[in-house]
């Protein structure tokens, strides 16, 4: 084996154990909340000592803010590459909502972890995460307009946050009792509730 296979191995190895460390986080931090949740758990989650977990980050702070960042670099990314191949508006609306629910369902620790530990991230790294969802969102707000063009901006961000919420709650409902089924029945029901609450129109259409 040359030295540089073996270097691309060591460093392979060591992307993974920080992968392992980061899915194990996402685990721990879900269940326990962040301050309950000592680097001595997170080493023994993953298969490594404590101390070890300070050879991948630089404390408890650093593996949230790796967490959180990183979700929310794939989200946005991701969605850039929906839309960008997408032919028009309301393809590009339909592939969003297949994108954000299909990660919603995958990731339930994730967004558990984003919904009651945010707050615990240090500055800079809570600033980061802000202008990365920010821009997620604006990508939504965009390709909303192109579909209710006379809509005030304001309206297009709320129907997107809210859509957001509908698709973000559901797997913590799901998660524990018949999980495959459940996931099977939610996917396509979420995506449809999505769609019809993002081109839903401003006045209500009356009941009966």
């Amino acid at each position: 084996m040359t030295e540089s296979s073996q270097t691309t191995q060591r460093s392979q190895a060591k992307e993974n154990r920080r992968k392992a460390l980061l899915t194990a986080a996402a685990a721990l931090f879900a269940a326990d909340g962040f301050n309950r949740v000592s680097l001595e758990d997170l080493g023994a989650a993953a298969g490594v000592s404590g101390p070890a977990v300070y050879r991948h980050f630089a404390g408890k702070q650093a593996v949230l803010g790796a967490l959180l960042l990183s979700v929310s670099q794939d989200l946005l990314e991701g969605g850039r590459s929906v839309v960008e191949g997408s032919a028009g508006p309301a393809a590009a609306l339909a592939g969003l909502v297949e994108f954000h629910v299909d990660f919603a369902l995958s990731n339930p620790d994730v967004i558990r972890v984003q919904d009651q530990d945010f707050s615990s991230l240090d500055d800079d790294d809570e600033a980061e995460v802000r202008t990365l969802q920010r821009n997620y969102v604006e990508l939504w707000v965009d390709v909303l307009a192109g579909l209710h063009p006379d809509t005030d901006p304001a309206e297009l961000r709320m129907r997107a946050h809210a859509t957001f919420g509908l698709i973000n709650s559901t797997p913590h409902s799901v998660r524990n009792h018949g999980r495959r089924m459940a996931l099977k029945r939610a996917r396509p029901l979420l995506e449809s509730m999505a769609l019809a609450a993002l081109m839903a129109p401003t006045t209500p259409r009356p009941l009966g």
